[in-house]
């Protein structure tokens, strides 16, 4: 989620709190709680601070890990402009894409219509439009309507959001035989811009997401936990060198 508080042009993927309320064309919703629509307050005002927030790029680790995967149905938890939702439906998956904000959702949406129009050829079989549905929802909040091939939460960090609900939520998701891939930032290896913007409590190991979301069990095989460094360049061309935790799960049962 905050992928881009610290690096605004790096790869796309908030991940943020979420709010649910009818938001438009392709998107949906599931309630209108007070403090839903305080959170979607918070984070469309965020958006509309600028007219690009994130890269349009898709997370190098969701293509990294999610590159060699079968096509199915796939989960994208703060889908923000919606760029690593995007890059799935490109190769083939059906995504429920959820983030908090109407106008990120309505970005997202925009961004898909403009690659159907790029890639004439596949708007004419559909291959992105049949395949992604945007919805608002928040994350403390929101429970799935079915299972997933696949579940994605890149950089689910926030000050208005615990991350240990929302991904436990994210894990009960993956269906037998699915995939859950997790990454965010080690709270070791932070930019040095931004810090005023982030508490310690945000982030987490890739110990501590096994630990939280019971990966340990019988019902899971860890296929990847590791810390991945990146170079990375802050709002005003900083230059930094900061490690990404990704854990890669199936589960077996």
């Amino acid at each position: 989620m905050t992928e881009h508080a610290f690096h605004q042009h790096e790869a796309d993927s908030p991940g943020s709190h979420q709010a649910a309320h009818d938001a438009g064309p392709g998107l949906s919703g599931n309630g209108d709680g007070r403090g839903i629509r305080d959170a979607a307050a918070l984070w469309d005002e965020r958006y509309r601070s600028k007219p690009q927030i994130w890269s349009g790029k898709p997370n190098p680790q969701l293509v990294r890990e999610a590159g060699g995967l079968r096509a199915g149905h796939a989960l994208d938890l703060g889908c923000g402009e919606g760029a690593d939702a995007i890059w799935l439906a490109q190769h083939g998956w059906t995504v429920t894409a959820v983030d908090v904000s109407t106008v990120a959702l309505e970005r997202a949406h925009g961004h898909e219509k403009a690659a159907l129009a790029r890639e004439s050829v596949h708007a004419a079989e559909g291959a992105i439009a049949s395949r992604i549905r945007w919805q608002q929802a928040d994350l403390e909040e929101w429970q799935p309507d079915g299972s997933y091939d696949l579940v994605t939460s890149q950089f689910l960090h926030s000050q208005e959001l615990a991350w240990q609900r929302p991904l436990k939520t994210a894990a009960a998701a993956v269906k037998p035989g699915g995939t859950l891939l997790v990454v965010g930032h080690h709270p070791d290896r932070l930019p040095p811009w931004g810090g005023g913007h982030t508490t310690h409590e945000m982030f987490y190991t890739g110990e501590q997401l096994v630990q939280e979301l019971g990966l340990d069990g019988p019902d899971w095989q860890v296929e990847v936990q590791t810390s991945r460094e990146r170079p990375v360049t802050g709002p005003d061309g900083q230059h930094a060198t900061i490690a990404d935790v990704v854990v890669r799960a199936s589960r077996l049962t």
